[in-house]
């Protein structure tokens, strides 16, 4: 019999909690007052349908909390910002096609000391955006035309500084460029924002 899962997010902010269920970068929140940055909360809840939730249906949970609980309101909008730019890289794209490219998308994370190995299936560039953003210091945006969905994993050091293995993998942007066939370009582009419109502190339960 398949059960509920219980849902638990521990000491993050609302702008962490926004990032996820939105797919975005903090700097992508504009016009937001302090407690978004600033205060800590918990999330408990109880999925209420059967079985582990996806990827998708955890962001679908945590926008429907913030909406009910933090009477979030927002619009979009487009301004100028410093981002990274993902383009093809000079040999091309190393991208698998999707085995199955109608399932839903998924990524899988296996880390230990500073070295990550992320694996993504049938993963558009969408996808491997909001899986890397929250490793790099700007937006990511999708310059590189492809459309398609994709199986590769990527190798990295995400602390460089940190890592004592002489045979730790690249850092992100060259691992991005060697295993990936893509590259990140700072550029100034115009970018999608999340303009907060409203938010109240939730009463406790």
């Amino acid at each position: 019999m398949l059960l509920a899962i219980a849902f638990t997010i521990r000491n993050q902010s609302v702008a962490s909690l926004v990032m996820f269920a939105y797919s975005i970068h903090p700097r992508q929140i504009v016009d937001a007052p302090d407690l978004v940055s600033r205060d800590r909360f918990d999330v408990e809840g109880t999925t209420d349908t059967p079985g582990e939730p996806s990827l998708r249906q955890q962001q679908e949970m945590l926008q429907k909390l913030l909406a009910d609980r933090f009477q979030l309101k927002f619009h979009h909008d487009k301004r100028e910002l410093s981002v990274y730019a993902i383009q093809i890289g000079k040999g091309g794209p190393k991208l698998k096609p999707a085995a199955n490219p109608d399932a839903e998308a998924d990524q899988e994370g296996n880390g230990h000391g500073t070295e990550q190995t992320i694996t993504y299936t049938s993963a558009s560039m969408g996808d491997f955006i909001m899986g890397e953003q929250f490793f790099v210091d700007r937006p990511l945006v999708d310059q590189t035309g492809l459309t398609g969905r994709y199986d590769f994993s990527i190798r990295y050091t995400y602390d460089e500084v940190h890592a004592t293995d002489p045979n730790a993998p690249p850092g992100l942007f060259t691992a991005v460029q060697e295993q990936l066939g893509l590259k990140f370009e700072p550029v100034k582009a115009a970018t999608d924002v999340f303009v907060i419109d409203h938010i109240e502190r939730p009463s406790p339960n």
